[in-house]
């Protein structure tokens, strides 16, 4: 059998060599703890204000602005409720608006706005989940305290136009969150865009799991989350993680000079898939294909099949991809970005995620489309018999 072949990157992504190399001196000669006035301790801090900088000149903000967490999860969070928390603290109503397709932090995160008191309002999308700038000023009447709108959609790919959404919030006075996970490297996400905050995760560019950074345009948008030492002007309290920091700080670096070729390339291998699949394939539908996607993901349902066994089936094949599906207690359930867009839940049981990096190649896809019809033709033949 062939090497597995890995099409899950909107997951996670292989730590990359250049990224790795930059990260060892942290954890050997250079291993102080960033707070310390020794020279340990100092050699450490300068490492981190590097990465800080860097980063901070990359999308042209202040390197105070620069908050380093432990993800996107957490950044997602340090944004909503306390970009929400903080709009209360100025008189502003405990409100947070957002599309039902937002990342499982960002609803997540609005449960919790309206434990303590507050109200989460959906801002509506089109059947692809796309937020127009007219109908998000007619919602902007409400006064939130925060919109968060993802940049790309983690399930479809799908992109919204922050430009013109951060303009329309800017015009209301209304701070701005992005989740850009699943959008640096893939979109470019340096150009003038309004956003107040933007939240990324190292580890979908070829960074170690674990970090990622919050940026901020006003460090006051944010009311912390996490108490302590006060490190990072104590918006994110806690002993940073330098050795990943300036591993991210490179990875960013890269994913931002990279991008124009690394776009070509998962563009021609998602149409090539694409074509492939629905060329040898029958009753296939490629999700939001008429919307503006990042290159890098592309969303399939397969008629007459269920996520779960397509998803073992391709795995035994050595095709490794994801689903919009969570299987809890034993259950299939459709994937709520798709119900949320107004797919039945045949559609939505029924769809995998295929997602590119920079490091797959044509010989990836060919594979996938040799095993993709056997596979299929075997779920869809169990099923039947099962009577489903």
């Amino acid at each position: 059998m062939n090497e597995p072949i890995y099409l899950d990157n909107a997951a996670t992504t292989r730590v990359s060599e250049a990224v790795t190399e930059v990260m060892l001196p942290y954890f050997g000669t250079t291993f102080g703890n960033p707070s310390s006035a020794h020279g340990f301790g100092r050699a450490a801090r300068a490492g981190m204000e590097s990465a800080r900088r860097t980063v901070a000149d990359i999308f042209g903000i202040d390197p105070a602005g620069v908050v380093f967490t432990s993800g996107g999860t957490e950044g997602d969070n340090l944004a909503v409720l306390g970009g929400a928390l903080a709009g209360q603290i100025e008189g502003k109503p405990l409100r947070v608006l957002r599309p039902d397709t937002e990342h499982k932090a960002v609803l997540a995160a609005g449960k919790e706005v309206v434990r303590l008191g507050g109200e989460v309002v959906t801002v509506e999308t089109d059947g692809n989940g796309v937020v127009s700038a007219d109908d998000l000023a007619e919602v902007l009447h409400h006064r939130p305290g925060l919109v968060s709108v993802m940049w790309v959609n983690n399930e479809t790919g799908v992109t919204q136009d922050i430009v013109a959404i951060g303009e329309c919030c800017k015009e209301f006075g209304v701070p701005f969150h992005t989740d850009a996970v699943q959008a640096i490297g893939k979109v470019p996400c340096t150009t003038r865009a309004e956003w107040t905050m933007l939240s990324m995760s190292g580890h979908k560019i070829g960074a170690p799991k674990g970090i990622g950074v919050l940026l901020l345009k006003d460090t006051s948008a944010v009311k912390p989350m996490t108490y302590g030492g006060g490190q990072q002007r104590g918006i994110r309290s806690g002993t940073e993680n330098v050795a990943s920091i300036v591993g991210l700080a490179r990875a960013i670096e890269m994913a931002a000079s990279e991008i124009t070729a690394h776009q070509e390339l998962m563009s021609g291998l998602r149409t090539r898939l694409e074509t492939g699949i629905t060329g040898s394939i029958e009753d296939v539908t490629i999700n939001c294909i008429d919307a503006a996607r990042a290159p890098h993901i592309t969303n399939i349902s397969f008629a007459n099949t269920d996520s779960e066994s397509m998803l073992m089936n391709l795995d035994l094949a050595g095709v490794a991809c994801s689903s919009g599906s969570a299987c809890e207690s034993g259950a299939v359930e459709p994937s709520y970005v798709l119900k949320a867009l107004g797919y039945d839940d045949e559609r939505a049981t029924s769809a995998i995620r295929f997602s590119f990096s920079h490091e797959n190649t044509k010989v990836d896809v060919n594979h996938a489309l040799d095993v993709l019809p056997d596979v299929v033709a075997r779920v869809r033949k169990l099923r039947a018999a099962l009577g489903r």
